[in-house]
Order: structure tokens, then sequence, then C-alpha cells
């Protein structure tokens, strides 16, 4: 029986990365066909009784994930390596497949370094030319790879794979509120245009429904909102379906998605949705 050991040091971040990785790979190590190692920040992380955890407490695009993620790797003893996100270490002791979200910071830098940046190019460039396999989200990721890398590198071994809500997601009772709302779930970098969509919902009459912002990090604080805009910085994922449920319609201006999970959940919960025409949106929507 093969080995895979899976990165899953995402898993413990609250972001669209660490859903995707939570949710796969709870699904995945259910299966018995192969034995699972998962490598994780902390072993006090909650995975199904039995899930054999290896303690990789190394941040992402780190000095020492470089150095000492490949020792560990090498340790496990497992036959392949599943990243869920595309950073594995240069020099990777085992194969490995990827999955790529986006090419965010090819097109949007945000406030990443340019040590940042020319990492992230290497790293990626280096994966998708040594990986066994490649994953991708959306036709959309597909396309933008093969424009930015060539097609060459990446034929025969990619495959789109949709992203899944999970089954948390599903109409709910409307939360109590003084008032319609339209609603913004997802961070405030450079490419989410959310300056954009406060801006634009200021030139709404008076009676029209507020704006509701579930938007934390750095970057949300920059924002120049109005008494018509509120800002919520954490929620739960078990209050964000009946938040969705309540919202007159989920909206976004976003200018780069690779998928936009936000929209596939609001229409789970039977939510509208009025989107940009961007990226993967119109694929996703």
């Amino acid at each position: 029986m093969k080995t895979i050991a899976i990165d899953c040091r995402f898993a413990s971040t609250n972001s669209g990365i660490g859903r995707y990785t939570r949710e796969l790979v709870s699904e995945l190590i259910k299966s018995n066909e192969c034995n699972w190692k998962l490598l994780v920040k902390s072993v006090s992380e909650t995975w199904p009784n039995g899930t054999e955890l290896i303690h990789a407490p190394f941040d992402h695009y780190s000095l020492s994930e470089q150095i000492r993620l490949p020792k560990l790797l090498k340790e496990s003893e497992a036959d392949l390596l599943f990243s869920p996100h595309f950073n594995v270490p240069f020099f990777c002791p085992i194969p490995y497949v990827i999955t790529i979200h986006d090419l965010i910071l090819h097109r949007y830098p945000n406030q990443s370094s340019a040590l940042k940046r020319f990492a992230y190019k290497l790293l990626m460039s280096r994966a998708v030319r040594k990986s066994k396999h490649i994953i991708t989200i959306s036709n959309f990721v597909l396309n933008d790879i093969a424009q930015t890398y060539g097609r060459n590198k990446i034929k025969n071994k990619t495959s789109v794979i949709y992203e899944g809500v999970s089954d948390n997601f599903y109409p709910r009772s409307k939360v109590e509120q003084n008032d319609e709302f339209f609603l913004y779930v997802g961070n405030a970098k450079e490419h989410k245009n959310v300056q954009t969509l406060i801006d634009a919902h200021k030139q709404l009459p008076d009676d029209s429904p507020s704006l509701v912002l579930v938007c934390g990090g750095t970057e949300s604080k920059k924002l120049k909102i109005n008494n018509r805009v509120r800002l919520i910085s954490e929620i739960s994922d078990e209050e964000l379906p009946a938040l969705y449920s309540s919202a007159k319609a989920f909206v976004t201006a976003s200018l780069y998605e690779g998928y936009c999970l936000p929209v596939t959940e609001a229409q789970a919960c039977g939510c509208p949705v009025i989107a940009s025409n961007k990226g993967a949106i119109p694929e996703v929507a």
C-alpha cells in the first residue's frame, strides 16, 4: 500500500486555501486505499482519530521550510507528496502533486515584498516543471498557467477539479437584522476591489440595503467606510450560512478570481449573486 504525505499547514488558517485543505483532506483520508500522513503546524489540531500527524511548524516561503521540510518528507518514507498549494520545497526529495489556485502575485502584487514575489515565481515555476501532476480549480486558472509557463510544460499532466461547497451551506433561518443588506465575504487585497464596491454602494439611494463586509486582514483597516457599511472582521463557519441566507444578495467587484468560493457558498444558501465578470467568476456562477 502506498503512503501519501499531505501538506496540511494551511488547514490551521482562516483562509480560502485553509478551507479547501480542511474539506478536501478530511474526505481523502476516509479512503483505505493509501496510508496517509499529514504535515501539520500543530499536532493538537483536530483530525480524525488514527490519522498520523507529522509536526511541521514551518512558515510558508521561509528558509526553515526549504531546509527542514525536505528532511521530514524523507523521514516520512512517503511515496508521494500532495500539496493543496503550489508551495513545495525547491529540493523536494519525493515526487509530488500540487494544486494551483491562481497566479495572483503574477497579476496583482498587493502588499507583497519584492523578495516574496521573487520566491513565489521561482517556486511556482519549478513546481509547474517538476510536479507529477497539477490540479487547477477552474479552466480559467488552467489557461492562465498555460499562457504564463507554456502549454507544452503542462501538457498531459493537468486536471481541472472545481472546489466543492461544504454540506454546512444550505438555506437557514434569517438572522435578526434591522434592515436589508448586501453581503461581501473575503479579504480586502488589491484585486478584490473592495473600495470600489463600497464607493458604488454609496451611490445608491439612502433607502437601499446596507452593505455588510465580512472582511479581515490588515488591508481591511485601510478601507474608507461610511455609516451604511458594517465591517465584521471574523465570523465562524457555523454563523456564515445564516448570514448568506439573510442577505439581499452576495456582491463582489473582484478583478481576479481563480474560483471565488463565496459565490458558490452564497448560491448553496439560496442567496442571489451580483458579481463582476472577471477571472473564473463567469465559469463558477
